[in-house]
C-alpha cells in the first residue's frame, strides 16, 4: 500500500513539474475560463435576476469546455518522447500511473477554475450561499471530468483529428455531472435543499475513481497496440 501511494504521488510531482514549465498551456485554460464567463454578461445584460439564473449553468459549461482544452495533452507529451511506452512496460499497475495523471490533470486544469469561482460569482450577482454551493458543486464535479476525459485522451491518443473526437466521446459522459452541479446551486438560489445533488456529485466522483483508471489504462494499451 506504501509502494502505491510513493507511486501515486511521484507520478503526480513528475506531472505537476512539468505543467509549470508549460505555464503558457495552464494558463490558456484559466483565460478561456474567465473571459467565457465574463463575455455572458456583457451580451445579455445588467439584468440582476436574469444573470443569477444563468449564472449556474454559464459557470458549469464554461468549466466543462475549459477541462476539454488540456485533455488532448493528458497523454500526448508522454506518447511523443517515449515516456508512455516505458509506463506500460513498467512491473508497477498502469491504473496507478494513469490516476496520478488524472490528479495532476485536475490540479493544473480542474482546481484553479475552482478558486477562481468567487471572483466571475460576484458578476452575476450571485449570492455567498449560491457561490460556496458552486465551489463545491465544481470540487466534486471537476475531477469527475478529469477522469471521464482521459479515457477519451487515450482512446484517442495519436489520431488525426483525435481533439473532435475527443471532445464527441466525452461531452455527452459528462452531461449527468452538469446537471447536478447546475441543480445544486439551482437548490440553494430557490433556497431548497441541495444536499442531494452533491451528495449524487459524491457518488460519481467515488464511481469514477474506482473504475476510470483501469478503463483509461486498458484503452491506453490498445491505442499502444
Amino acid at each position: 500500500m506504501n509502494k502505491i501511494l510513493l507511486l501515486l504521488v511521484m507520478v503526480v510531482r513528475r506531472d505537476l513539474l512539468l505543467a509549470m514549465r508549460r505555464r503558457a498551456d495552464v494558463l490558456t485554460t484559466l483565460i478561456f475560463f474567465v473571459m467565457v464567463v465574463s463575455l455572458f454578461p456583457l451580451g445579455v445584460g445588467p439584468e440582476t435576476d436574469m444573470l443569477r439564473r444563468m449564472a449556474p449553468g454559464v459557470l458549469w459549461v464554461s468549466a466543462l469546455l475549459a477541462s476539454m482544452l488540456s485533455l488532448g495533452r493528458l497523454f500526448s507529451a508522454d506518447h511523443l518522447d517515449g515516456t508512455l511506452e516505458q509506463m506500460l512496460l513498467a512491473p508497477q499497475s498502469l491504473s496507478v500511473l494513469v490516476l496520478g495523471k488524472m490528479i495532476a490533470h485536475w490540479v493544473v486544469s480542474g482546481l484553479p477554475l475552482v478558486l477562481m469561482t468567487p471572483v466571475l460569482g460576484l458578476q452575476f450577482d450571485m449570492s455567498l450561499k449560491a457561490v460556496g454551493v458552486l465551489m463545491l458543486s465544481l470540487l466534486l464535479g471537476t475531477p469527475i471530468l478529469s477522469m471521464v476525459g482521459a479515457i477519451g485522451a487515450a482512446l484517442t491518443l495519436g489520431l488525426r483529428g483525435g481533439g473532435v473526437l475527443l471532445s464527441l466521446l466525452v461531452l455527452p459522459l459528462c452531461i449527468p455531472v452538469l446537471i447536478f452541479g447546475t441543480g445544486a446551486v439551482g437548490a440553494a438560489t430557490s433556497g431548497l435543499d441541495f444536499s442531494s445533488h452533491l451528495s449524487l456529485l459524491g457518488a460519481l466522483l467515488v464511481l469514477a475513481a474506482a473504475f476510470t483508471p483501469w478503463v483509461a489504462a486498458q484503452a491506453l494499451r490498445i491505442s499502444m497496440e
